[in-house]
């Protein structure tokens, strides 16, 4: 493993940004665990001769643990990132003379390959479950779940088709946008679905930032102590003060949730994590000198489909499994005490190891076969304009 590791960090360009890529491997692992800590199924015994599943939140329980959210919902960093690395690919291609549409294709196929084995393996079970029975609310349970990532895809992919006309586009605008939405639902009494308007327009702040970044505008230290002070106090003021849930993720049974859509205070938390990622440049750069770092952080980048599209079926698979062994705590049980969390902890290495095998098997999705060379590693020849790597979160 380690003559591995420095092959891969001695094949790999030495122009590459490595704290890129640890920032998207930071945000894709912060979403899976926090997914794995606040997400439970809920057996219900009662119902024979099967229990049903509802899902449920410790957060609704324990409110004190909301400071869970602020650590593990990192999408706004994954904008970041992908708003950085888009417009550098974008500005790479359009150099290398290669179209909007070959670029675009290039990037939503990487997007949305892995997607097809999901929905395949997903309808088969659905069917399956039917089939033999099981309470059509706990089927609807478990498929919501688990296509539940595919919100993001599509957000991601508009966000993408739409890079040209972002290059530019200064994130102050959809900021606007947040706030003018939110002013109209919670101060003047407009209809909710107004805020749905917010779904492309706060993820369109870090994406924006994101190219930003690319332009140069925020190399200097001051721009991420700008962005996390600024959008901490204001997210600190928001949940004070106007009444915004102090949970960055939505909890079942809350009246508002501050990401389905998400709300300002979202955005505002998300800069303030723009900002801090900013900050970490240099110090991630520095740890991914290390080859076993380095090579664990592009092994999650290679992977980062596979393991954000498989995650929560790796949740329903170890507790469809554990049902075999009767109702066990922190998996099948109620979210309303420490106990639950403590043995919640206990189960999270039995997720990564179900994580593992659907990583084993479906991997191949995204890497296309193991056909292509993976473009971390690649070096580019002399006279070839270097480009970011193209893949998911980038």
């Amino acid at each position: 493993m380690r003559a591995s590791a420095h092959r891969l960090h001695n094949q790999t360009p030495p122009h590459r940004d490595r704290a890129v890529d640890a920032l998207r491997a930071l945000a894709i692992l912060g979403v899976v665990l926090g997914h794995w800590l606040v997400t439970a199924l809920v057996a219900d015994t009662r119902t024979q001769p099967r229990p049903t599943l509802h899902t449920a939140s410790p957060l609704h329980y324990l409110p004190a643990l909301a400071p869970i959210s602020w650590a593990f919902q990192t999408l706004a960093v994954f904008f970041l990132v992908g708003g950085r690395v888009a417009t550098r690919s974008h500005l790479s291609a359009r150099a290398r003379g290669t179209s909007y549409p070959q670029w675009l294709r290039a990037r939503l196929s990487r997007l949305f390959g892995p997607v097809a084995a999901v929905l395949a393996l997903w309808t088969v079970t659905a069917t399956a479950l039917l089939l033999t029975g099981v309470d059509l609310d706990t089927v609807h349970t478990l498929v919501k779940l688990a296509l539940s990532p595919l919100w993001f895809l599509l957000v991601f992919a508009v966000l993408t088709a739409a890079t040209p006309l972002l290059t530019r586009l200064s994130p102050l605008w959809p900021l606007a946008v947040v706030l003018h939405v939110d002013l109209l639902r919670f101060g003047l009494g407009a209809p909710s679905w107004i805020g749905w308007l917010n779904l492309p327009a706060g993820w369109l702040v870090p994406y924006t930032l994101g190219a930003a970044w690319t332009r140069g505008e925020l190399d200097r230290r001051r721009a991420g102590w700008t962005l996390l002070i600024c959008g901490a106090t204001a997210t600190a003021a928001l949940v004070a003060w106007a009444g915004y849930p102090a949970s960055m993720v939505g909890v079942p049974g809350a009246t508002v949730s501050n990401l389905n859509p998400p709300t300002l205070a979202a955005v505002t938390f998300g800069l303030a994590q723009c900002g801090l990622a900013l900050l970490l440049r240099e110090r991630l750069r520095r740890a991914m000198s290390r080859p076993l770092a380095w090579a664990a952080v592009a092994l999650v980048n290679l992977s980062a489909m596979t393991i954000f599209l498989w995650h929560q079926t790796a949740l329903m698979a170890t507790t469809a499994m554990g049902l075999l062994a009767g109702r066990l705590p922190g998996l099948h049980t109620l979210p309303d005490g420490p106990g639950w969390v403590a043995a919640r902890l206990a189960w999270l290495p039995v997720f990564a190891l179900a994580l593992a095998v659907c990583w084993a098997a479906f991997r191949t999705c995204e890497q296309g076969g193991g056909r292509r060379r993976s473009r971390v590693v690649r070096v580019h020849r002399p006279g070839t304009a270097s480009a970011p790597d193209p893949r998911v979160g980038a």
